[in-house]
């Protein structure tokens, strides 16, 4: 089973939490959390959309911080489980959460202020299609993560249950360009694999980042790192 029929399946999105932000799981779910505030900065009373929200992780958290936040996604499994968290965290007046297609966004031009896709675009059939979605929807900004074509997360791609598409930074920017986004920074992380993390204790997980930190600061740790956070701007 690969792609969307793997993504939708109940039992995917039940399980979809504990299996990848349990243990060492924690440090991922922290650190892409961290990515996302570090990105838009203060989000009170802004209006942001998520592309492929899953169970609701960025969304909620978001909202809690006071923004007005649309969580769109193609599984019904995952917005329900978004749904729960929402409501658990008494935010559901500033959360609506939608099943829909990123390739075809049901909203006008220039909706949103900001358009954020993560853990997205390694599943897109369509990745120049999807973008140019993300960009006309959005005012300002279109903040996204990919998996990198030159790094560790290739050891172990081809196990993976899904199809899973690694970028370089030249396809990344031919995207930008082509949905007339401006790329403003980029970060680079994680030279160790989130397969690897998810396998250890949270609190081994916290000793093997300091390695993994040490070596993605040098100029070939920053080559070998799997993930990259890219922050576009509305042309």
């Amino acid at each position: 089973m690969k792609g969307k029929e793997w993504y939708q399946a109940d039992d995917v999105a039940e399980e979809y939490d504990a299996k990848r932000f349990s243990r060492g799981g924690r440090l991922i779910d922290r650190r892409e959390k961290q990515a996302v505030l570090d990105a838009i900065g203060p989000v009170e009373d802004r209006s942001v959309l998520e592309i492929a929200c899953g169970t609701g992780r960025f969304t909620v958290m978001l909202a809690e911080r006071g923004a007005d936040i649309v969580g769109l996604d193609i599984s019904d499994a995952m917005l329900a489980q978004g749904r729960a968290k929402a409501h658990q965290a008494g935010v559901d007046d500033h959360v609506e959460f939608m099943r829909g297609d990123a390739a075809r966004l049901p909203f006008p031009d220039n909706h949103f202020d900001t358009v954020v896709a993560m853990r997205f675009f390694h599943l897109a059939p369509t990745p120049r299609k999807f973008m140019a979605e993300m960009a006309r929807v959005s005012k300002e900004q279109v903040f996204f993560d990919t998996f990198n074509d030159f790094s560790t997360r290739v050891l172990y791609n081809r196990l993976l249950p899904m199809g899973s598409h690694l970028y370089g930074r030249d396809e990344v920017e031919n995207l930008l360009d082509s949905a007339g986004l401006e790329l403003g920074d980029a970060e680079h992380d994680f030279v160790l694999p989130y397969g690897f993390y998810r396998k250890i204790p949270d609190a081994m997980a916290g000793q093997f980042r300091k390695l993994d930190t040490t070596i993605g600061g040098s100029s070939l740790g920053k080559k070998l790192c799997s993930v990259s956070y890219w922050n576009a701007r509305v042309a």
